[in-house]
């Protein structure tokens, strides 16, 4: 039996990553209805083998609509996701709108599925470097029970949108014909760079990008009173964000079993065998619906601490396919 869905912010980044995924998963689609801001109403777009027209997304746009997927901002997603819920939609949010409403479930189906279907019409994408962060993360919390995360992240342009990695791939090659590189979606250039500054700076000094890892990861897990603290970096890679992580356990560590917990979590792939140079990097995570860990050692600044690095695209289990992933939890 086919689904009728819909996506509103079809043409940006995230959006054109789920009508990919959609295909390549062979979600059961019997209407696709896709939904952008006036801009781009009236454009033809390509998908599931055949051409289709994007309307404008208004709050009478999700008739009949079994799924709503978001990829918008969080003031549209905030506006129209009622409305979505309210015509019979399940909406599914990747922005930051809902995320810490107690009322909205806050997933990712590998850790906490059945919070998907306690839904009252509106479901939560996590950040996308919570998402990556916590595919290695949970594994190694179910097995020694997770105390304290300090992470530090490596976060790809795609993040920021189409606009930010054509800005990246521009710069590159300016700079390689010595030309002084265009700056606009950064307050810096991000070729050859790096910014210690993901989203917007709060009075804490902390961004909110940081505050989304620590606050989210709690939610999710359901450990309230985890410790936590973060910094996040944007870097010149194109897609996939890397994370660094070291963790505090309730029960001592031990590798092997790390190891074990990873191997045979859901999600994600065991690269981790730095003597023979293996370890997950973002070239080779692009595209890819696992994320991997490995660099997996004991930590040196914790007691029953381990130190880690994790690496997942940020387009896919960061946003795409995460959100994809949520609503086929609800058809089970």
């Amino acid at each position: 039996m086919g689904h009728k869905v819909g996506i509103v912010g079809a043409t940006g980044a995230v959006g054109s990553e789920l009508l990919a995924l959609l295909e390549m998963r062979n979600f059961p689609v019997s209407e696709l209805r896709l939904l952008a801001s006036s801009r781009s109403a009236g454009k033809k777009v390509e998908a599931l083998g055949a051409t289709h027209t994007i309307e404008e997304a208004t709050a009478s746009s999700f008739e009949g609509l079994d799924f709503a997927i978001f990829s918008a901002s969080g003031a549209l997603a905030k506006e129209l996701c009622p409305y979505a819920a309210k015509a019979g939609a399940v909406a599914i949010d990747n922005s930051s709108a809902f995320r810490m409403d107690p009322e909205v479930p806050l997933v990712i189906p590998e850790i906490n599925r059945k919070a998907a279907k306690a839904h009252r019409g509106i479901i939560a994408n996590p950040n996308c470097t919570t998402a990556i962060t916590l595919m290695a993360t949970y594994p190694l919390h179910r097995r020694f029970g997770l105390k304290r995360m300090i992470s530090s992240t490596y976060q790809a342009v795609s993040g920021s949108g189409v606009a930010a990695m054509e800005e990246l791939e521009l710069q590159m090659g300016q700079l390689s014909r010595g030309e002084p590189a265009s700056v606009k979606a950064y307050p810096y250039q991000i070729a050859m760079n790096a910014l210690p500054h993901v989203d917007a700076f709060l009075e804490n000094g902390y961004t909110k990008e940081e505050m989304k890892m620590v606050n989210e990861s709690r939610k999710i897990m359901g450990l309230p009173g985890l410790i936590a603290a973060c910094t996040c970096v944007r870097v010149p890679v194109l897609r996939s964000h890397s994370v660094s992580v070291d963790a505090e356990f309730e029960e001592p560590v031990d590798i092997e079993a790390a190891q074990s917990a990873i191997d045979a979590a859901p999600g994600i792939d065991l690269v981790d065998d730095p003597a023979n140079l293996s370890y997950p990097m973002p070239l080779n995570f692009a595209n890819r619906e696992n994320c991997g860990v490995g660099r997996i050692r004991k930590g040196l600044a914790f007691d029953n601490g381990l130190s880690f690095w994790v690496v997942g695209d940020q387009l896919w289990k960061g946003a795409a396919l995460n959100a994809i992933q949520i609503a086929e939890c609800l058809l089970e």
